[in-house]
């Protein structure tokens, strides 16, 4: 039986949001995954980096790379969490029943996005409060500017997530495709190695993943007491990316996995 077409609802999509919060409010696990984790490898890397001296004048390492890695930990782990979350559906024949009704593909995944944004919220104000108090991460523009740009990067690992789900045909395949879209992007961003000091060819790659500006934005955030015009372009690119990654997980998503 195919699915009857169906035009975008708000309705349906704020019932699907709804399901899905509901279904992660009894996931202790996964709830545990995605909002102490961040936290949890940020500790890590505060041990690993607190007696690192720095050049005078310089802030510490932990200051520079943590700030980075408050965007790179959410998207991280809501693009493995989403994918296999959305493969489930797709496996146990939920998703199935569910395009039967009135609901369209693009409900779903908005549904979707909207439930893991406000999961990914809540992770970003307790991994930058954390951040913030108990390592005492120094930064030197708003901390909601960055909680902003953490929330913004996790919406784009949730949208690669389902695009991602979409190519699964296991749980297995499905943390499969997180060395394909998250390490070549973490390498790339300028993270471990400035940008401009990559061979011109790489510089290119860097220049149309997404993570690249939203590293770029947390940077800027780092250096300046305001958001700069830069920052501001560099969410807006992140975003627009998390947007065509929806679109195009509406477009490929299959009804059920043989």
């Amino acid at each position: 039986m195919s699915a009857p077409t169906a035009v975008l609802s708000p309705r349906l999509t704020t019932a699907t949001t709804a399901r899905v919060l509901r279904q992660l409010r009894h996931d202790r696990r996964t709830i545990a995954m995605m909002v102490l984790l961040p936290s949890l490898l940020l500790g890590l890397l505060y041990l690993v980096w607190e007696d690192v001296p720095s050049p005078p004048g310089q802030p510490g390492v932990f200051d520079r790379v943590g700030l980075t890695m408050l965007g790179i930990f959410p998207f991280v782990v809501m693009f493995l969490v989403t994918s296999i979350a959305m493969l489930r559906e797709r496996t146990s024949g939920t998703l199935e029943r569910l395009l039967t009704t009135p609901l369209s593909r693009l409900d779903l995944l908005l549904g979707y996005g909207a439930a893991f944004g406000v999961a990914a919220a809540v992770q970003a104000v307790v991994t930058v409060s954390v951040a913030t108090t108990v390592y005492d991460l120094q930064i030197a523009g708003s901390v909601w500017l960055v909680v902003l740009i953490a929330v913004v990067d996790a919406v784009l690992g949730v949208a690669l997530g389902l695009l991602a789900s979409a190519f699964a045909r296991s749980e297995f395949q499905a943390v499969q495709f997180m060395p394909v879209v998250v390490l070549p992007q973490f390498f790339l961003c300028g993270l471990l190695v400035p940008r401009e000091q990559m061979a011109g060819w790489l510089q290119a790659i860097s220049d149309v993943l997404p993570l690249t500006y939203a590293v770029e934005a947390l940077q800027e955030v780092g250096r300046s007491a305001a958001g700069t015009g830069t920052m501001w372009a560099d969410v807006g690119i992140v975003a627009g990316a998390a947007v065509l990654a929806l679109a195009l997980a509406a477009a490929t998503l299959r009804r059920r996995t043989s």
